[in-house]
């Protein structure tokens, strides 16, 4: 499917604005033909209605004379003047001649290839319309010379195109005037009329799941939009009423699980020593692990968190020490390595020890029970979590981080940890990666800025 670029509203203003005036004028000149037409007097004073119709239907034949074309104006104009005559000449001699002419004008056809133009006979009592005229003009033939009498009557035709001829050395500048203006002026007016629309639609690029509370500016917003921003921002304020009301639920269930879960703990834990005892303690971890998860969600979820110096050796030896028994259990043996010093980073320590936790927990899961999970720590703020098992086919590397994204549908979690792990990351300004080890299993890597590095970023420089 082929995306389509949405009509300009600017655009579509100048066109219309441009089509609208170009109506407007031709209405003016209709308007003026009609004018003309019902004022009898100006009609009946035209003088060339006999000389425009032998115009228009002189031609030239093949041998090169002239002749008239049998043109429904040239019938009406017949019918209308009996006693038409006329004289049509051309500049190299050739001539057409119809009916009687006048005796007072005769002695002159001879030499009225020498004329450009003249009117001949006296006004009319009243209108100033001559006898008969000679004109040089412009037809189908080539350029002729007509001398006509002056009978007939203006046609619509004529008049429509003499008005608008004549209209047009007035108004045709003034409607490209117009039109400029229009093409100039429009575009500047709709930018400044939809400024606040622009303000509008910037903030409303800021809205996200983990930016709430964002709602969009009503001041300059054309009075036509307003309903349509007004219906959103109170759509935004339902969706973050819904939202925070399901965060609420989250949070409440967590916590109300945490206490059976913790009964449910310690009756497992005085059962008698065997592998039924080490599934049940497995499957107990995963669900204090998950409510935690939920409450971790909702922690990050609040704007203010707890920052302070975290060192990220000492966290990870803690979360290897909790979690040892079960990976013990379950048939793993712990490598754990940690640079000399303190590694420090400035963040919320529960948050980083749960996503280390998840990590550890996620090899514990998916390593096949076998082999060793291996915990590294460096200087440089990087931490790595590396198993034995089958590892990650390189197509999933970046789906694993997907909420609810799981690789086998058969495995055990929700699909929360690593996404998790990955918004705690994002949050302290780090990244992570999955990739396998050199012996196939799958290897996940956390980079985060120590805190002399995070110091440089906001010193000015």
């Amino acid at each position: 499917m082929i995306a389509t670029t949405p009509p300009s509203l600017r655009w579509r203003l100048v066109k219309r604005l441009v089509a609208f005036q170009t109506v407007m004028l031709t209405l003016i000149v209709v308007i003026l033909v009609f004018a003309v037409w019902g004022t009898a007097r100006i009609v009946d004073a035209y003088e060339d209605s006999a000389l425009d119709v032998l115009r228009d239907a002189v031609v030239r034949q093949a041998d090169g004379g002239l002749a008239l074309a049998k043109t429904g104006d040239l019938a009406r104009l017949r019918e209308d003047a009996p006693d038409l005559w006329f004289v049509i000449r051309d500049k190299q001699g050739q001539e057409l001649k119809e009916g009687t002419v006048p005796a007072d004008y005769a002695a002159i056809v001879a030499d009225i290839g020498l004329i450009q133009q003249m009117r001949l006979g006296e006004d009319q009592p009243g209108i100033d319309k001559p006898d008969a005229v000679l004109k040089w003009v412009e037809s189908a033939a080539g350029r002729v010379q007509i001398l006509t009498g002056t009978q007939g009557h203006m046609s619509w035709q004529h008049l429509f195109w003499g008005v608008s001829l004549s209209s047009a050395t007035v108004i045709g500048p003034l409607f490209v005037l117009m039109a400029l203006v229009t093409l100039i002026v429009t575009p500047i007016v709709v930018r400044r009329a939809l400024k606040g629309l622009g303000a509008a639609a910037m903030q409303a690029e800021r809205i996200d799941i983990a930016q709430r509370g964002v709602r969009l500016p009503l001041s300059g917003v054309p009075a036509e939009i307003l309903p349509l921003v007004k219906a959103v921002n109170d759509a935004l304020v339902r969706l973050d009423n819904g939202y925070e009301r399901h965060q609420r639920f989250l949070a409440d269930a967590a916590h109300e699980l945490r206490t059976p879960i913790a009964i449910l703990t310690t009756r497992i834990a005085s059962l008698p020593p065997g592998a039924e005892k080490s599934r049940l303690l497995e499957d107990a971890n995963r669900l204090a692990v998950l409510t935690g998860q939920l409450l971790d969600f909702q922690r990050l979820d609040q704007q203010d968190r707890p920052t302070s110096a975290v060192d990220l050796a000492a966290l990870a030896q803690r979360v290897i020490v909790d979690l040892a028994p079960l990976a013990f259990a379950a048939g793993y043996e712990i490598d754990f390595k940690a640079d000399d010093g303190p590694i420090l980073i400035t963040g919320d320590q529960t948050s980083l020890e749960r996503a280390l936790t998840n990590l550890v927990q996620n090899a514990i899961d998916h390593g096949g029970r076998r082999g060793t999970i291996s915990v590294r720590v460096d200087r440089g703020g990087r931490i790595e979590v590396c198993d034995e098992g089958d590892g990650i086919p390189v197509a999933e590397t970046e789906r694993i981080f997907e909420p609810f994204h799981r690789l086998r549908q058969d495995g055990r979690g929700a699909g929360l940890g690593l996404n998790l792990v990955r918004e705690i990351v994002r949050l302290h300004g780090g990244h992570i990666a999955a990739s396998n080890n050199r012996t196939g299993g799958a290897c996940l890597e956390i980079d985060l800025p120590l805190a002399s590095r995070q110091a440089e970023r906001r010193s000015p420089s």
